[in-house]
């Protein structure tokens, strides 16, 4: 069993990595994601957005880094685990990954497809392989401390499930806010979204509009808001 020393470098070893990627890279790919997926966003939320997934990246490095130099100066490093050797190329990957980010090609060139795909690809398969590699990490710190991980299992599950969800709601989120929305013809050919709310006040109005000359167009104002109103229900 190792002494209290020990297991505080194991465990603050651990955080860190978890830091970095169990939190902050899904953190940045989350506000690529917002970005990509949201239409007619404001130009200064983009921006903002973006700045969010550099720093957040910037931060993870950093982290990786300390957990690195960390564990090479504290453990043993034989590389007869998987956790090790994942880890080993998780290092790797990410400053790969750090210097795919900054060479950057601009928008509108050749080059910028492959560079995005292969950018995207790699972070993606960073993080989850870095989630996996969190679950041997935690098994590891059961085997060598004699410790329960249980509740620090349970807790970093629930947090990926979150983040898991909300990453695959993005793409969602439009549609389910344009199902509050009923479509009708301004008259020139074209739709106009209509909420629930601004078309109930339209037929309260002209259902409180008294009763003119013109009867049979108010009889056709009447018909054409309760047909609207059908189509709430």
């Amino acid at each position: 069993m190792y002494n209290s020393h020990k297991t505080f470098d194991i465990q603050l070893h651990g955080i860190l990595l978890w830091a970095s990627i169990g939190f902050l890279m899904p953190v940045g790919i989350l506000a690529m994601r917002i970005s990509s997926c949201s239409d007619g966003i404001h130009p200064s939320r983009r921006k903002i957005l973006f700045y969010t997934h550099s720093i957040s990246q910037v931060l993870s490095v950093l982290a990786v880094t300390i957990g690195a130099v960390l564990s090479i100066k504290k453990f043993e490093n034989t590389f007869e685990n998987s956790h090790q050797r994942i880890g080993l190329a998780l290092y790797a990957a990410v400053y790969f990954q750090l210097v795919i980010g900054c060479r950057r090609p601009k928008r509108g060139t050749t080059s910028r497809r492959t560079w995005y795909f292969l950018h995207w690809l790699l972070g993606t398969t960073i993080c989850l392989v870095g989630i996996l590699n969190t679950y041997t990490g935690l098994q590891a710190y059961r085997k060598k401390t004699s410790k329960s991980a249980t509740l620090w299992a349970v807790v970093f599950t629930a947090q990926v499930s979150f983040m898991v969800i909300f990453y695959l709601f993005q793409d969602k989120w439009e549609y389910i806010l344009k199902q509050g929305m009923i479509a009708s013809d301004n008259g020139d050919g074209e739709l106009n979204n209509t909420s629930p709310v601004e078309l109930e006040n339209q037929i309260k109005e002209v259902l409180s509009e008294p009763r003119k000359s013109n009867a049979l167009g108010t009889h056709f104002l009447r018909s054409n808001a309760l047909n609207k109103l059908f189509q709430l229900t």
